[in-house]
């Protein structure tokens, strides 16, 4: 059987000894501050260098997405390497970045040279929201599992699990221009914190506005009762910059649900310099 490669970009935000256990191949954004500085995602910029360098800047960094010819080369290298191979490469959604379509395109730049079989997934998704559907991926190949069953797999776990991002300021949302500065100043004033969610097109949406950081968790919580309530799950919460908040929410959710895997993704640059310091982003999945 052949083997099955698993690729993926930096915003996938999978911690990096997970990265290495199971060789997932990494094609990283970019993250630009200046026209004299701009850093590949994950690898010349950290999640923790990012978060130093937002709190110094007064314009928020740009991003972009890989081009398509990055995204050939990795496929070419690897089935030079390993002829006859299959991959399975996952992407950040559509509705939010190209990424995905330079994907597509790097796939097609190599039909007429190669008999490369690839497979590119529209997560619709975005951070370990899809990072997990990408572990997931890697373990089935991991165990022989083909292209087919783990594409199958993917799509089966993405409609499984469950996922929001609680946003600590309006600043980043209101720079980024997904809210006005009027509504912004309004729901700072009223210490609004909003619950996002990714809709079933990849575009993120607001589900609820909820006045103090606590009585959001606490609707958070309420809302993954209404989908997992009774059974054991697993759980990653990331966060941007204040690892101590994803510890809290795991606490909270540890007295309402019997935990398997508890993870802790970094969010990285690219998400990151939407939404600011104090996000932190609750993913669900069943165990």
């Amino acid at each position: 059987m052949s083997k099955v490669f698993i690729v993926t970009d930096s915003t996938a935000d999978i911690p990096d000894q997970v990265v290495d256990q199971y060789g997932i191949k990494i094609v990283p954004l970019r993250v630009v501050f200046s026209e004299q500085e701009s850093y590949l995602d994950g690898i010349e910029l950290s999640a923790s260098k990012f978060y130093e360098k937002l709190g110094e800047v007064k314009a928020l960094p740009t991003t972009s997405q890989p081009s398509p010819i990055e995204f050939m080369n990795v496929y070419k290298e690897l089935n030079e390497a390993h002829p006859g191979c299959q991959i399975v490469s996952i992407h950040l959604s559509s509705g939010m970045s190209g990424t995905y379509q330079s994907a597509v395109l790097g796939k097609s730049m190599l039909e007429d040279e190669s008999d490369a079989d690839i497979t590119v997934i529209d997560s619709k998704s975005a951070s370990y929201g899809y990072g997990l559907l990408v572990v997931h991926a890697a373990r089935l190949a991991s165990e022989g599992k083909n292209a087919a069953e783990i594409t199958e797999a993917v799509l089966t776990l993405h409609k499984e699990r469950k996922l929001y991002f609680l946003v600590d300021t309006l600043e980043y949302l209101q720079k980024g221009g997904r809210i006005g500065k009027a509504s912004a100043i309004l729901g700072t004033l009223l210490n609004i914190k909003p619950v996002l969610s990714i809709d079933e097109e990849g575009v993120i949406y607001a589900v609820e506005k909820v006045r103090g950081q606590k009585k959001a968790m606490e609707r958070i919580v309420q809302m993954f009762e209404s989908d997992f309530a009774g059974k054991r799950i697993n759980i990653a919460v990331g966060h941007t910059g204040n690892p101590s908040s994803a510890e809290t929410f795991v606490e909270l959710m540890k007295t309402r649900f019997e935990l398997n895997e508890v993870v802790y993704p970094n969010i990285g640059a690219v998400i990151g310099s939407h939404v600011g310091f104090g996000t932190i982003a609750i993913f669900v999945w069943p165990a």
